[in-house]
């Protein structure tokens, strides 16, 4: 619709044409007047457009889209056009000495870890693009790096079915998909999201989506981990995050999530597939290394409170020829299984005090274990100080929807007695 102001320009334009053209044609600045009467239209006519994409870029979503945080869904609230986001994190961490009371190596520091940016682009009621640009620790010149985390085309005509193609968040767990600093309470990601599940994990991929009632689906198809990059801390540098994926071996990733009972969401996922891409074996031929990871978790939300729980568990094949193949010590290998669990719990003390209020003010506390080699295969024996169990204690204030401060401690004891304690600091935003 366009705006009083064009209307009147337009009629104050219509009328003077008519005039102008009863004059005779003698009347010399006859052609100047058009010319910048067309001119003025011409410049009423962008202005119109900019308000129209500006508009597009602001919209605010009400709701997260499935597999998406508030920030990342903003393309889905557009009519048509450019949408624009984005979050941010700044966190200061503090170590102390190891549990034995040796020295940690570790250095306190204060580091602006992530700065985002969402672009996308609704092209039609069906078709969309939506992307996550991230530039991390500040600087490229300091071991910071700018990375695509997420860039895809979706197409949906319907909410059963929808299709997407692209880099592909991996959707499992919590932390993958919904990794805004607003989503969670703590500064730091939970370890089993962090090792077993490396988040921030995409690759390049296509698969579907939808929902049916009260459950909701994702599944794709994608290039496998590159195995050459496992190690005894997990599934980490395993990741090949788009970058000139080796393709020699794919996977599958699926995930269920029913949302029956307000407040309450329980789900699982199974990501499975070989990861040996074409890697050579020591006993001849090429390694498959089969990998599988399977997680379920749960969230409820009830009145002030938020709980969460998620446990999950994860096989690789082949594990012991693998090693070999790195020429890893026996202490060093990359686990024929990894298992870790945690459980959250935080309270809004603002909920009880003003209800309704935008603001919050959540205490929480969670605990967690985390074994990324919980068994070995061969002759390669665990590391204790791999089998963690971490307590954390902390608050999450929130002013605002899109703004959060938080502050937390938390306690890391290991079996080998070497666990570094942290107090950690942070502020977050989205928009």
């Amino acid at each position: 619709m366009h705006s009083p102001r064009f209307l009147a320009a337009a009629i104050v334009a219509g009328t003077f044409l008519l005039t102008s053209s009863s004059l005779t044609a003698q009347d010399e600045g006859l052609g100047k007047r058009v010319e910048e009467v067309e001119r003025r239209l011409d410049l009423l006519a962008e202005e119109q457009e900019n308000q129209r994409l500006g508009q597009a870029a602001t919209v605010t979503p009400t709701e997260a889209v499935p597999g998406f945080g508030l920030a990342a869904s903003r393309v889905y609230f557009t009519e048509q056009g450019v949408s624009l986001g984005g979050y941010g994190e700044a966190v200061y961490q503090k170590y102390s000495n190891r549990d034995d009371g040796k020295p940690s190596g570790k250095t306190d520091t204060a580091d602006f870890l992530r700065a985002i940016l969402y672009a996308g682009y609704k092209f039609d009621e069906h078709w969309l693009f939506n992307s996550e640009i991230e530039f991390e620790h500040a600087s490229t010149g300091k071991k910071g790096e700018a990375s695509v985390e997420f860039a895809y085309l979706e197409y949906q005509n319907c909410d059963t079915l929808g299709f997407r193609g692209g880099l592909l968040l991996v959707p499992m767990g919590f932390l993958n998909e919904w990794h805004e600093p607003t989503t969670f309470f703590s500064v730091n990601r939970p370890g089993v999201e962090k090792y077993i599940m490396p988040t921030t994990w995409r690759e390049n991929g296509l698969g579907v989506f939808g929902e049916a009632g009260d459950f909701q689906y994702r599944s794709y198809v994608l290039a496998g981990f590159d195995g050459s990059g496992f190690g005894d801390g997990g599934f980490r540098g395993g990741r090949q995050k788009g970058s000139k994926s080796k393709a020699e071996d794919f996977a599958w990733v699926g995930r269920v999530d029913w949302t029956g009972v307000p407040g309450l969401l329980i789900g699982a996922s199974l990501y499975g597939g070989n990861s040996g891409q074409s890697a050579a074996n020591p006993r001849g031929g090429d390694l498959d290394v089969p990998t599988r990871i399977a997680e379920a978790h749960l969230e409820w939300h009830f009145e002030g409170f938020r709980f969460r729980a998620l446990a999950t568990d994860a096989r690789v094949g082949e594990s012991a020829q693998l090693n070999r193949s790195l020429g890893l010590g026996r202490m060093d290998g990359v686990a024929q299984e990894m298992r870790g669990a945690y459980a959250e719990l935080g309270y809004d003390l603002l909920s009880a005090i003003s209800p309704g209020s935008e603001a919050s003010l959540t205490p929480f506390v969670r605990w967690e274990t985390v074994d990324t080699q919980a068994g070995m295969a061969g002759a390669y024996l665990p590391d204790p100080a791999k089998d963690m169990d971490i307590l954390t204690l902390g608050v999450a204030w929130q002013p605002m929807d899109q703004v959060v401060f938080k502050l937390d401690f938390q306690n890391v004891d290991n079996q080998a007695g070497s666990g570094i304690d942290q107090i950690n600091f942070a502020l977050g935003y989205i928009f």
